[in-house]
């Protein structure tokens, strides 16, 4: 009978923290994937998308995704007053997440120098920890002002870019909500943009940046802030929201939000699951060897080598350097001496063959 019960605590465990996974996002039942692109393809902000060709259709987030939040449209848009398709990717390795941005407004707004223009409005939770993030809804705010919350967190766990579309002459290209405009900067963040229409016109705008996610962004500094680490097949928190503003209407403008919740912008709860891919499989190499090492007792010279190879593999083979191998698939091994050693990984399986060798980066004492 406890057994018994131990086992139904443990699935029930196991179950609502499956469910809290995919309840800590806005609509749970949507799931939004980010494109892994292959290290050699990488996306150059340059403001010539054809980069983007690769990302299939079915990672793009278009229009019908959103929901009117303050303009008495629901879901009830329009494409020919505005359109909007978005684009998100990733490099793993990189700690940096890619943006493609295409819309059609029939009217684009961007003469004021401060925030009533048309803005594309961007929430990051880069490590998904959820919760309040502005100084305003800060648990501390009947204990210090408001002034001291400012620098005290507001933008800290969760960040919020309102993004100019487009950006007029001599004006940043976006307003960090919070106090570290510095991580709009490069190296931190890089943007490019290619329209051909003037304010108060239609037309259609195109624009491609990358920002730098951080679990914890601070006032000082990069020296003091901490860059998400993105992981593969792991959710992400992302939203944003289109601020459509039509000075030649009469009409509430229309707030377009991806998480049908205008509370996204501050409390990174309603913010959308999005997971970090792995590469299609038509960009992925059929078998590619490679391995990292642990070094386990320095003074006896022993090293935990790991296979970290990708594909279908049936046989390994390692030559350690020293005159030794070995077939095991994550071997352990004992140098006699000191040296600096050529550790070579050939692995094999339907698909074919592949090695990685690895010049003295194994170095015993």
């Amino acid at each position: 009978m406890k057994r018994a019960l131990k086992y139904i605590l443990l699935f029930c465990v196991l179950f609502f923290g499956y469910l809290s996974e995919i309840s800590a996002f806005a609509r749970p039942e949507k799931e939004f994937k980010v494109f892994q692109f292959p290290r050699t393809a990488i996306p150059r902000i340059d403001g010539v998308f054809s980069d983007w060709d690769m990302v299939p259709e079915t990672y793009a987030v278009g229009l019908s995704e959103l929901f009117d939040t303050h303009g008495g449209r629901g879901a009830d848009l329009d494409s020919t007053e505005f359109d909007l398709t978005v684009k998100v990717g990733w490099v793993k390795g990189e700690n940096r997440l890619y943006f493609y941005v295409e819309a059609y407004d029939d009217c684009w707004d961007f003469s004021d120098k401060g925030l009533r223009q048309d803005i594309f409005e961007l929430v990051v939770d880069g490590d998904a920890s959820g919760g309040l993030f502005i100084k305003e809804d800060n648990g501390n705010k009947n204990v210090l002002p408001i002034s001291d919350l400012h620098f005290k967190g507001h933008g800290a766990h969760a960040q919020n870019y309102h993004i100019f579309t487009p950006v007029q002459e001599g004006k940043e290209w976006a307003m960090v909500w919070g106090a570290t405009p510095w991580i709009k900067d490069f190296p931190y963040a890089n943007v490019a943009y290619d329209y051909d229409f003037e304010h108060g016109s239609s037309g259609r705008l195109r624009m491609e940046f990358w920002i730098t996610p951080f679990d914890y962004a601070a006032v000082e500094g990069i020296s003091r802030s901490v860059v998400s680490q993105l992981t593969e097949n792991e959710l992400i928190g992302i939203s944003w929201c289109m601020i459509d503003f039509d000075t030649d209407k009469p009409q509430a403008d229309p707030v377009m939000c991806l998480s049908h919740d205008f509370r996204m912008i501050r409390d990174a709860s309603y913010l959308n699951a999005f997971r970090l891919m792995p590469l299609e499989e038509t960009y992925r190499p059929a078998i590619d060897a490679d391995w990292s090492f642990t070094e386990v007792d320095r003074e006896q010279r022993i090293v935990l080598f790991e296979d970290r190879s990708q594909g279908e593999i049936t046989r390994w083979k390692w030559d350690f350097g020293d005159g030794t191998g070995s077939e095991e698939q994550h071997p352990l091994h004992r140098y006699d001496r000191a040296g600096e050693w050529t550790v070579t990984l050939e692995v094999e399986g339907p698909q074919g063959t592949d090695r990685r060798i690895k010049v003295w980066e194994v170095v015993t004492r």
